[in-house]
């Protein structure tokens, strides 16, 4: 019979065992997440100003306090930007959630054949670099090189270029999110689905009504995986931008940043428009967490 000491000492070395282990992940999250948080933070409360009377002198960081978050809560520009990547969120985040979840069910059923290739053949665009991945798409809506009828529809126009780019972002993560899905839907057990047909259940019912509410927990991940993805649309846009005159230097959120803090030099104001984002993706994802919850509180 084992002593309370000896199970004691057993917890503590199982103790330090999970902090060895947990270690380096806590020192790269530190160091590539915490710390440039923290001096992107230092830097919003700051502002470039040049002294030295008519002459001037060295350019010289002064405390400024929140006057940089109330000169980026204050650009119309930034918060047009915003509305134009939840433009793009609304037309991507339903769309890869609903195909991921309809390619995990396909490829699960009974009769499904060739599910090796076609699991590899969805996953792929996933390994596409986005900026690669974004140059091909742009190939595709070209006029001049457009297979699927670039020359009868705009896909750079004004209104056309939300739906152009929330394809090129859904194709790249429906894979990842099909994959975790398709886990999940893996997981279940079979002796369910048996009953089910036993009771003259078809497929079609099998998965609306089996499968769906069992995996409810891992389409709250994949939801929040694609609006996390929606907030920080950049690659997609930036790769069309030279294609299409619709797509401005601000165009999203992240692309807004970039031109304030390393085109127009505000560093500053970059800063803080930076953490604006932060608190608006931690938010989200806050609130994407809480409604997952609640309906999974209600099924069961």
């Amino acid at each position: 019979m084992t002593t309370a000491p000896a199970r004691s000492r057993r917890r503590l070395h199982s103790n330090r065992i999970a902090v060895v282990l947990v270690t380096p992940a806590l020192l790269l999250l530190a160091a590539f997440t915490v710390a440039p948080t923290v001096y992107a933070f230092v830097l919003s409360l700051q502002q470039t100003k040049i002294s030295g009377g008519l002459f001037g002198g060295d350019p010289q960081a002064v405390f400024v306090g929140l006057e940089n978050y109330a000169a980026a809560l204050g650009d119309s520009e930034f918060w047009t930007s915003i509305g134009r990547m939840l433009a793009v969120a609304v037309i991507g985040v339903p769309a890869t959630v609903i195909l991921a979840t309809a390619f995990a069910l396909c490829l699960d059923a009974r009769g499904a054949r060739l599910v090796g290739f076609a699991r590899i053949a969805i996953f792929l665009p996933y390994a596409v670099p986005g900026v690669l991945a974004s140059m091909l798409w742009g190939f595709l809506y070209l006029p001049a090189t457009s297979p699927i009828g670039g020359d009868v529809i705009d896909f750079f126009g004004s209104r056309e270029i939300f739906f152009a780019v929330a394809n090129i972002a859904v194709w790249g993560v429906v894979g990842f999110n099909m994959v975790i899905l398709y886990t999940a839907v893996r997981g279940l057990p079979g002796e369910i689905y048996d009953a089910a047909m036993m009771d003259g259940a078809t497929e079609l019912q099998i998965a609306l009504r089996i499968k769906l509410p069992m995996i409810r927990p891992a389409l709250v991940m994949v939801t929040l995986f694609s609006v996390l993805g929606a907030l920080q649309l950049y690659n997609e846009p930036t790769a069309l931008r030279p294609l299409s005159n619709a797509i401005t230097s601000s165009w999203v959120p992240l692309m807004k940043v970039y031109s304030d803090a390393f085109v127009q030099n505000n560093i500053h104001q970059g800063a803080a428009s930076a953490l604006v984002i932060v608190v608006l993706t931690v938010t989200a994802t806050v609130l994407v967490n809480v409604v997952g919850r609640r309906l999974q509180g209600r099924a069961s």
